[in-house]
């Protein structure tokens, strides 16, 4: 997930606190560029893009998103965003005290098109100073959808325990790894049944699933990047295209081609 950011991004919007104007707005087209710093605000904020793949990262997860799919940060969550090549991506962000009905932790979630619309529209506002009663009603329409999403499952959990990090590290730097957890627990100076354990408290997964949750997360930013699919998979590992494909599609309930053009 390395990657030479040439552009550093600020937008202060998510650090206005002003109930008046309950939601704001930004949208840019951005190419290998990041947020200027790892930073919390007090506005919970939704980012999503209409073409390109976004990485998100908290303190505790990591998200790979397409264009199918929107990030919910809470209020004061730290976080990071990087955007690889090219990308059109659009942010909203939620005033405090309009928070109360929405969701209290920061995951990924499918968008729907009815709430890509109503941000279509929202955004069409312009950031006024005061929104209008028209625009205060389709402004409580999405807070009524943000209301219900609920998480999927296109995420990578992450430890600041040092035995973890240490052997997740690695993993990060070598999709195509084909050690077991016997050969990370000896480089972790723990048994393999410890790092076994910490695996599942620190991270609610074995080891076995976190990196396979690892390289198709990795598939999914390569597949997004418009590599062709037999190259995917020999770079995280598999010894042919159509072993990658068949897990791909049991995780996803679709082929690689098929998630990427949906």
């Amino acid at each position: 997930m390395n990657n030479d950011y040439k552009t550093n991004i600020k937008v202060d919007l998510g650090f206005e606190i002003d109930e008046l104007r309950p939601i704001t707005t930004y949208t840019e087209s951005v190419q290998n560029a990041k947020c200027a710093d790892y930073h919390a605000h007090p506005r919970a904020q939704i980012i999503l893009c209409n073409s390109g793949i976004m990485k998100v990262e908290t303190e505790n997860n990591i998200w790979i998103v397409n264009p199918s799919q929107s990030v919910w940060i809470a209020s004061n969550e730290k976080h990071q965003v990087y955007f690889p090549n090219n990308v059109e991506v659009i942010s909203a962000f939620i005033d405090k005290s309009k928070l109360n009905k929405l969701p209290k932790n920061s995951f990924a979630f499918d968008t729907s098109g009815f709430i890509k619309s109503l941000l279509t529209k929202i955004i069409s506002f312009s950031n006024p100073d005061r929104l209008t009663s028209p625009q205060e009603r389709i402004f409580e329409v999405l807070l009524d959808e943000l209301s219900g999403i609920k998480p999927c499952s296109t995420f990578l959990p992450t430890s600041h325990n040092e035995r973890i990090k240490r052997v997740t590290d690695a993993l990060m730097n070598d999709y195509s790894s084909k050690h077991t957890i016997e050969y990370y627990a000896e480089k972790s100076c723990v048994s393999p049944r410890t790092l076994s354990r910490l695996f599942v408290k620190e991270l609610g997964m074995s080891f076995g699933d976190w990196k396979m949750r690892l390289k198709l997360i990795e598939a999914i930013k390569q597949l997004g990047e418009k590599r062709m699919i037999k190259d995917v998979a020999y770079d995280l590992g598999y010894e042919n295209a159509s072993s990658f494909i068949a897990i791909f599609k049991k995780h996803f309930g679709k082929t690689p081609t098929n998630y990427i053009i949906e």
